[in-house]
């Protein structure tokens, strides 16, 4: 089972990617390290232009996104790794 680590502003999305057979966790430092894929809500701008990388795993930003196309984008991702 392919662990994701999504937002907790993102509740719709983590059930529909619970409800098909992915493990849901919190985004955190110490949960994303362990994950294959993760997903933001995209609200949080960085305005100082500063980014440090907490993981290797690809990020899916679902701002306007439905949770069908998230769970796309999700298996798309695994499906390249």
């Amino acid at each position: 089972m392919a662990r994701i680590a999504v937002e907790n502003t993102l509740g719709n999305v983590k059930q529909h990617l619970q409800n098909n057979g992915f493990q849901v966790v919190p985004m955190d430092n110490t949960s994303i390290a362990n994950c294959e894929c993760c997903v933001i809500s995209g609200e949080d701008n960085n305005m100082m232009g500063i980014a440090n990388t907490l993981t290797k795993a690809p990020v899916i930003n679902a701002q306007g996104l439905t949770a069908e196309e998230v769970l796309e984008a999700v298996n798309h991702q695994i499906a390249n790794q």
